[in-house]
């Protein structure tokens, strides 16, 4: 499984440790994984993703999981939250 939140994409970073004496050593920031699950208010089920905590705050945020796929672009969100959104779209109308 890769480590990539499934919502707001965000992946593994590389940069350097850097020791006193400045030797610099590669290494990987690793987002904060977590699996959650929201409960939709509008579709009637739990939504499970595996969500770096950022974007868990900004859920929470927005007012839930609902409002969060209604105002986020397309080009953001990944394939499955994409026909979420489209699901939430279709009932809204």
């Amino acid at each position: 499984m890769a480590r990539v939140c499934s919502l707001s994409g965000k992946k593994v970073m590389y940069g350097n440790n850097v020791s006193h004496a400045n030797n610099k050593s590669r290494r990987r920031f690793m987002p904060n994984l977590q699996m959650v699950s929201f409960l939709s208010d509008a579709l009637g089920f739990k939504i499970k993703a595996r969500l770096c905590a950022r974007t868990v705050s900004s859920v929470e945020k927005s007012g839930g999981i609902d409002r969060y796929l209604l105002n986020a672009r397309n080009e953001v969100l990944s394939p499955r939250f994409r026909r979420l959104k489209k699901l939430l779209t279709n009932m809204s109308d």
